[in-house]
């Protein structure tokens, strides 16, 4: 007995801010098939001869059927066709691992990849953005006498956490008696009747269990977590594994989008903790509301990374934002990422290089499930961050 035809691919985007959405219906693999398409304010069905499919929207979305223009069909796409939309601009995105932190909490920070406890039970009395990593530079067109904080740091005490555009940092002072990360080895040095602290070439932060690179030691007592390898609970909750891919996604998505919104920055250089640029970003909108039904790929065989996008990108709504980015592995595009490193206007996002893979295969794979008519602009690949 023959096995029913798959449905034809579906991918929509709805923009919340321009009330307007798009909706592409994949060619049926099967030449010859028919597709009755009927598009509902709350909803989209697709029925063929072998079953038929429905895709809900989410409550605060609804599409206006009789605005349909544009239709088109390309080759290798299917058909596409344009639509307004109703929704609610002003919904705040909150991203689906959402890390905020509260001040008088209790937490516990975890690997995120394999759940190790790092730091137990801590309290934070202080929870507090860090200024931009240029913010010395700009203290000259602040002030009219000499620089205050001339050759002093940004240390968290006992209780704080500081935040950074990537990071956190914390004083790993009381937690030196309980299990920790593996943390590099570091020299002290005799100037006059001070002692100071000097770290030695290697001062990563490793995972005990599973040896990820969690962050990186700032000083004797404070540590540097990437948000990017730790999740951060109340302690009265346990311990919930997340898949890495929707993880990852989800707290770069959001870094952009604090980024973005609080230094009008919109173009990024990622690189690894070896100052190594990776991949080069430019955000182009937070406000997508994204649908794509895919196919089981044969590389998520090959990527365990690549397994979590394939069980989570299902026909369910996500919000995402859309980015243009370019590979700078083994030198591809090193004239331009000289230039954007040079431009005051890119901003600088550091994480461990192995995570900067991690997002590439992870843009790339995204980029490779757009329809075909998509997956360029200019000389950029598209691809969507789904929170």
């Amino acid at each position: 007995m023959a096995a029913a035809a798959a449905p034809p691919r579906v991918f929509l985007e709805l923009r919340r801010r321009m009330q307007n959405a798009l909706l592409i219906v994949g060619e049926p693999k099967e030449e010859g098939t028919a597709v009755d398409i009927s598009i509902r304010p709350s909803s989209f069905q697709m029925k063929t001869s072998e079953g038929c499919t429905d895709i809900q929207l989410p409550a605060e979305v609804r599409l206006i059927p009789s605005s349909c223009r544009g239709l088109r069909f390309l080759a290798g796409d299917g058909l596409h066709l344009r639509l307004q939309a109703q929704a609610d601009s002003s919904t705040k995105l909150t991203p689906a691992f959402n890390q905020s932190l509260q001040a008088q909490e209790w937490c516990t920070f975890y690997c995120q990849s394999c759940g190790e406890i790092i730091i137990k039970d801590r309290k934070l009395l202080r929870v507090l953005p860090l200024p931009s990593e240029n913010w010395g530079a700009l203290v000259g067109e602040w002030c009219c006498h000499p620089d205050p904080f001339a050759n002093k740091s940004l240390h968290p005490r006992e209780n704080d956490c500081f935040i950074g555009d990537s990071f956190f940092l914390v004083n790993l002072r009381s937690d030196l008696c309980q299990p920790s990360p593996n943390l590099a080895s570091v020299e002290t040095h005799s100037s006059g009747n001070h002692l100071k602290w000097k770290p030695k070439a290697n001062t990563k932060v490793i995972c005990k269990r599973c040896k990820i690179i969690l962050g990186e030691t700032m000083s004797s007592e404070t540590t540097k977590f990437y948000m990017t390898e730790i999740i951060i609970q109340p302690s009265e909750m346990n311990f919930s594994f997340i898949p890495r891919s929707p993880f990852i996604q989800s707290v770069i998505a959001q870094c952009l989008m604090e980024l973005s919104s609080a230094r009008s920055t919109f173009r990024f250089a990622i690189q690894g903790h070896d100052s190594k640029v990776y991949i080069l970003l430019w955000l182009l909108n937070t406000d997508s509301l994204l649908i794509e039904s895919l196919e089981l790929s044969n590389s998520a065989k090959k990527f365990p990374l690549l397994e979590d996008i394939e069980k989570t990108n299902s026909s369910s709504p996500w919000n995402a934002v859309k980015v243009l980015f370019l590979p700078c592995i083994k030198n591809r595009n090193e004239k331009l990422a000289s230039s954007w490193e040079s431009d005051i206007s890119v901003h600088s996002l550091t994480l461990p290089s192995t995570t900067c893979l991690e997002l590439l295969l992870i843009l790339s794979r995204n980029n490779a499930s757009l329809p075909l008519s998509l997956r360029y602009m200019n000389s950029f690949q598209v691809a969507f961050l789904k929170m």
